[in-house]
């Protein structure tokens, strides 16, 4: 199983100088990947601090491609109704090309309405809108000539360039837990990304949904990628509770824990402490919640 990091995404302490730092520190330390996440909005109203100054997932990634060399880069997740596929291959191509052909690009379908709203979007037909958003997309990234007609998105002959550095296109990671979305990623995408509200204990039935709807297609289950968002919390006051959370506790309680994500059928885990509020929460102070993520780095880096 590899293992990735996400880098600071909410909260205070998501600044681009913390930013830079973790990423650098990952690659040197031989992790595989970085991760960040999309929250376009909040709902004037909300109580969820969860997702505060989260900045722009893809402009922080060729941020920090620039910065980095080797270490992959990836985003979980984009939601694609509230972009036109066009906008997405031409920046996902583009970031491609600025990294090097690093990049692995979650999509998901959303669930917050004030975001559809916003974005205006409606939120019905979620489902058949991604199965044409994923077509348009494989089209403009490898067909000299794309053309489509669909119900959700109509363009005569265009030519898109350039191409992706990485073929047929950066890896398609399709996000979401209902039944529908996991066919989908089994069906139509290089694999499937868990989210943030996943049960840790229940991966291995979603994982398999989605070799089984690409088995049914046709497709090579043991080719795809299954990659989870490791909501890490390192308390070590949950350590002896009976109904300890997985990936919640010690550092050496949450390190056992990768294996028994990796016993589910989990080829990738990112470590992602964002997730924490007691790093992103608006009391957090954020040059402590940096030392708490340069702790997490050292202990969670990938064996040699």
């Amino acid at each position: 199983m590899q293992i990735g990091f996400a880098v600071p995404v909410s909260g205070a302490w998501a600044t681009p100088a913390n930013q830079v730092e973790v990423a650098r520190r990952a690659e040197d330390l031989g992790y595989h990947s970085l991760w960040t996440l999309q929250r376009l909005l909040n709902p004037a109203d909300s109580t969820d601090l969860t997702y505060r100054d989260v900045p722009d997932p893809l402009v922080t990634l060729a941020y920090l491609a620039g910065l980095t060399e080797r270490i992959r880069l990836g985003v979980a997740i984009v939601n694609l109704p509230f972009v036109a596929p066009p906008l997405l291959a031409k920046q996902a191509a583009t970031l491609d090309h600025v990294s090097g052909g690093r990049l692995d690009l979650g999509l998901g379908t959303g669930w917050m309405p004030a975001e559809f709203a916003a974005a205006g979007t409606p939120m019905a037909r979620r489902g058949a809108r991604a199965d044409e958003f994923l077509a348009v997309l494989r089209t403009l990234w490898t067909d000299e000539v794309s053309e489509f007609h669909g119900e959700f998105y109509d363009f005569p002959p265009v030519v898109m360039e350039p191409k992706p550095v990485q073929k047929p296109g950066p890896p398609v990671l399709l996000g979401g837990g209902a039944e529908g979305a996991l066919r989908r990623a089994g069906r139509l995408a290089a694999g499937w990304v868990s989210s943030s509200r996943a049960d840790l204990g229940d991966l291995g039935r979603s994982i398999g949904i989605v070799r089984e709807a690409a088995e049914q297609a046709g497709r090579d289950p043991g080719a795809l990628r299954f990659v989870c968002r490791g909501a890490v919390r390192i308390h070590a006051d949950a350590a002896s509770a009976p109904d300890r959370p997985p990936l919640t506790g010690t550092i050496g309680q949450v390190r056992d824990d990768f294996g028994l994500l990796a016993e589910q059928g989990v080829t990738e885990l990112f470590v992602d402490l964002n997730f924490d509020a007691r790093l992103t929460g608006p009391d957090a102070d954020p040059a402590a919640s940096m030392d708490r993520a340069r702790e997490a780095l050292e202990a969670f880096a990938p064996k040699p």
